[in-house]
């Protein structure tokens, strides 16, 4: 076999194997999505924003119940609100008057609600006489309200006459504080609206 037969192979093989050896692989291709850092820090954001969502309608809830609340307890004190009588009279003052149609509008919206109305009289005059008069001041109240659509048998009427003076002196300012009717909420739910917190 000639020498340049064997040559020409050798050469080639050379060639070929410098060429595989001395050359560095190919780097990693560059990533194309988030990294781990970035995906973990989007994923506490999400979180921390859903539990601020979740705190501020907690928070809204609870002020509003608390406003409800308020109307409520706004609303029961209007119910029971007292109203005051001339002497020897059950006929409704005009003061008198703009109390009791401040209750018609809770007691239109709370159907379940009842009320005792308790008449009251000052020391003068008999036992009976009082009574009596106690009686009919309860009664003229009843009968206001029922006017403006309040039945009748959601209003219990009753008297103490004498009995519970508001004020235990006996001059002419603590009969005119003696002389009224109370009101009591014996049964229901005093209802309130949802939207402002007012009474309906």
């Amino acid at each position: 076999m000639r020498i340049k037969d064997l040559a020409f192979p050798a050469i080639v093989m050379t060639l070929v194997l410098g060429a595989c050896g001395g050359s560095e692989p190919p780097p990693p291709p560059a990533p194309t999505g988030p990294t781990q850092a970035e995906t973990d820090a989007a994923r506490a954001d999400s979180i921390a924003r859903v539990q601020a969502e979740e705190a501020r309608q907690m928070e809204a809830e609870r002020r509003e119940e608390e406003r409800l609340s308020a109307a409520r307890d706004e609303a029961r004190s209007t119910l029971e609100d007292m109203v005051h009588f001339d002497y020897d009279e059950s006929a409704i003052t005009a003061e008198a008057e703009q109390i009791l149609r401040r209750k018609i509008p809770i007691l239109r919206s709370s159907p379940t609600v009842r009320l005792r109305l308790e008449g009251h009289a000052d020391e003068r005059g008999s036992t009976e006489y009082n009574l009596a008069l106690g009686s009919r001041r309860a009664e003229s109240i009843s009968e206001f309200l029922s006017g403006f659509g309040i039945a009748a048998d959601r209003l219990m009427t009753t008297s103490f006459g004498e009995e519970r003076p508001l004020v235990n002196s006996t001059d002419e300012t603590s009969w005119a504080q003696n002389r009224r009717v109370e009101f009591s909420i014996t049964g229901g739910e005093v209802v309130v609206s949802e939207e402002d917190g007012s009474q309906q």
